[in-house]
């Protein structure tokens, strides 16, 4: 029987190498974001690369976000952080061309947000308490017309991203609000909700009233009871309104 060859990976070209070997370096060094880079030269000293060669490496982690610039005095190379919008938008980007539809985003929703609902019970401050209050002022009353509707569920998500705000577990907040944008696009772009439905209404700001109760409360096994309530009832609705996600989440 023939053996069957193994197909090593595509070696990586030098600047990219050189680009990992600064990224491991500044991990190991501690430095945070907007802490300055050592320049060119030391660069060329350090990782004994060529200036183009270096170059080309902070240019890569330039495009990445992982490296910011700055002229005039003062100027130079230094640490960059990647905004959560930025990350998302790269994240959509990888969904592009998968054929990913409501369904899929609520599978993921019902698993993710019971969880961070649980993990943040008796956690949160006066003031975060405050703030999800806050969201639900907005949508206190029911819709009475199509765009109403639509403003109310763009508000009801972002009481969604704000709990992934708050989330102890960075990947866990990361995707949560991920699904929540994806979604708020969704609702913009193909104008869902169309039609003010009071008892859903009804049924969802209870679900939010209680939820406020088990955090305050100290309550993980319901904060975590009551998400789930609330995440299946938002995916039978979406559900009942048959709407199919576009290959594009992202407008612009």
């Amino acid at each position: 029987m023939a053996s069957r060859k193994t197909q090593s990976k595509p070696k990586r070209s030098r600047p990219f190498q050189v680009a990992d070997e600064i990224k491991s370096w500044v991990v190991e060094q501690g430095l945070q974001p907007g802490d300055r880079l050592p320049s060119e030269p030391e660069m060329i000293e350090r990782f004994q690369m060529s200036k183009g060669t270096i170059r080309e490496a902070m240019r890569l982690l330039q495009a990445q976000g992982l490296v910011a610039t700055k002229t005039g005095p003062g100027g130079g190379s230094f640490v960059g952080e990647v905004s959560t919008e930025r990350a998302h938008a790269l994240l959509a980007n990888f969904f592009y061309f998968k054929n990913v539809s409501i369904d899929d985003i609520y599978q993921v929703r019902v698993a993710l947000e019971p969880e961070n609902a649980a993990s943040l019970a008796g956690r949160l401050s006066a003031q975060q308490l405050q703030e999800l209050r806050g969201i639900m002022a907005r949508y206190e009353a029911p819709a009475e017309t199509a765009e109403e509707e639509r403003a109310q569920h763009i508000d009801s998500l972002l009481f969604h991203a704000k709990l992934a705000e708050f989330a102890d577990n960075a990947i866990l907040g990361f995707m949560i609000g991920f699904l929540a944008e994806i979604l708020t696009e969704l609702t913009v772009y193909k104008r869902l909700y169309s039609k003010p439905n009071h008892e859903l209404w009804r049924e969802g700001r209870d679900h939010q009233v209680a939820l406020l109760n088990a955090l305050r409360e100290d309550d993980p096994n319901q904060a975590r009871s009551v998400m789930l309530e609330h995440m299946e009832l938002a995916r039978r609705l979406m559900e009942d309104q048959e709407a199919v996600v576009m290959k594009r989440f992202i407008a612009e």
